[in-house]
């Protein structure tokens, strides 16, 4: 067997095998033998059959799966071999049918995409936006709502207001304005933030038990997703309707009274006397929102740091090679037109994968089975104590732990967190981070501006 290599250029190059006779031969020989012992042809005993039976209906086959195989082999072998950075994979270059039951000796020829050379230094001059996301008035009255809603009482009030939640039993109706037979009919209650139609909302302000409201549904009821769930019906019903009319006799109405905020609420919420009034109660939820806003600002610098190196390397790609391998290997059929839309995406996708491998590699970022293992020990210690379970001694940790990471799934989803944490961390203290304070509307709309 022979491999040939032509000389890069424009991040392309070309590698050739050739495949002798003799480079197969003795590997199909001994397969077809194997073939004879185990294989029943019709008039032989088992084992028996003539070889040159066995070579007429499966000698073809056979030099196809061993030729296929050793060429396989060998092309990753020589790629090994001259660490070749590859891209996609080797593509074979298109070549006349081969006559496998006359052919001996083959040539095969596949064009080889390959990442460019390049490297990564990060120093006080790279320079990057730090947004500290400060909770505002608005923001802190918000959080503070949603708690006294959670720690809120429900009542039960004569008449519906705005806002309330109205339990009816909802019917159908026919033609006549008479409840359906055959109808939809079901128990629900009916949020009115979830009523589209302002007109329609106002139908459920003012209402007492049994009153009755009639309305269509689908004008009411804009997402048929929460419609359905509300009709205890699939989404095919709902479009599938004899009948748009629906009654809706009230059997409850209900309201959420928030809590009042007060030492009560506080010590719920904090421990007794953690917080002694409402200026210290909003100063905590403060705190508490702009340390949970920490994950949004660090998500901006990971994709910040993506634009950074995509712009300041430019590295060259072997485009039109992708390109063709993209449409060639897509498990989805695919034009090279419908392709153009998204090639960019999956460029600059491309780009980064190789800059922060040259990053882990260069920088020496690791994430070891022992660290995995010491991550998922402290999650399932934090959950144990969460929960007010005894802490459990190291084995029996390193136990549970090690039952987890049997499953694939998790333990690629700690060893992801892992990742996320220790690269962020090499971010952080290697880039010059320019801290800037934005409030919470601010960042929105910046993050929106950069998407």
């Amino acid at each position: 067997m022979k491999i040939t290599q032509s000389k890069a250029k424009d991040l392309m190059t070309t590698i050739s095998v050739e495949v002798k006779a003799e480079d197969y031969t003795e590997k199909v020989d001994e397969t077809l033998k194997n073939y004879r012992k185990t294989t029943q042809i019709s008039g032989f005993r088992k084992g028996k059959a003539p070889i040159g039976i066995i070579n007429k209906q499966y000698r073809t086959s056979v030099v196809i799966e061993e030729v296929n195989k050793l060429l396989q082999d060998e092309l990753y072998k020589h790629i090994t071999e001259k660490k070749l950075r590859v891209l996609g994979s080797p593509m074979p270059i298109d070549s006349k049918p081969i006559d496998w039951e006359k052919t001996e000796d083959f040539n095969f020829e596949y064009e080889v995409g390959l990442a460019p050379e390049f490297d990564v230094k990060i120093t006080s001059k790279d320079k990057l936006n730090y947004y500290k996301i400060q909770a505002d008035t608005k923001i802190v009255d918000h959080y503070c709502n949603d708690i006294a809603k959670r720690y809120g009482k429900m009542s039960n009030p004569e008449l519906s207001v705005e806002g309330d939640l109205v339990f009816c039993r909802i019917e159908q109706l026919d033609i006549s304005g008479k409840v359906m037979g055959n109808g939809i009919k079901n128990d629900a209650t009916v949020a009115m933030d979830y009523i589209t139609d302002l007109k329609i909302r106002n139908q459920f302000i003012g209402l007492r038990q049994n009153d009755v409201v009639i309305i269509n549904i689908l004008k009411a009821f804009a997402n048929h997703a929460d419609l359905g769930a509300m009709l205890n019906v699939d989404h095919k019903a709902i479009h599938n309707l004899i009948s748009e009319e629906f009654q809706f006799t009230v059997k409850n109405v209900n309201r959420l009274e928030p809590a009042k905020l007060d030492k009560e609420l506080f010590d719920k919420v904090y421990g007794p006397g953690s917080v002694k009034n409402e200026k210290d109660f909003k100063a905590r939820v403060k705190s508490e929102a702009e340390v949970q806003f920490v994950r949004e600002s660090d998500r901006m610098l990971k994709n910040d740091v993506v634009n950074y190196f995509i712009s300041k390397l430019k590295l060259d790609m072997p485009n039109d090679f992708l390109k063709r391998w993209l449409v060639k290997t897509s498990e989805q059929p695919i034009t090279m037109e419908m392709l153009e839309k998204e090639y960019d995406m999956y460029s600059k996708s491309l780009q980064w994968q190789l800059i922060e491998n040259k990053i882990l590699e260069k920088y020496q970022i690791k994430v070891t089975q022992d660290d995995i293992l010491s991550h998922a020990k402290k999650l399932i210690g934090s959950q144990m104590k969460q929960y007010g379970q005894p802490e459990s001694d190291d084995n029996k940790l390193t136990e549970i732990a090690n039952d987890i990471l049997k499953n694939e799934e998790e333990k690629k989803k700690l060893y992801d967190q892992m990742f996320d944490e220790r690269t962020l961390s090499f971010y952080k203290e290697n880039f010059k981070l320019n801290e800037k304070s934005i409030s919470y509307d601010d960042f929105v709309k910046l993050a929106s501006e950069k998407s």
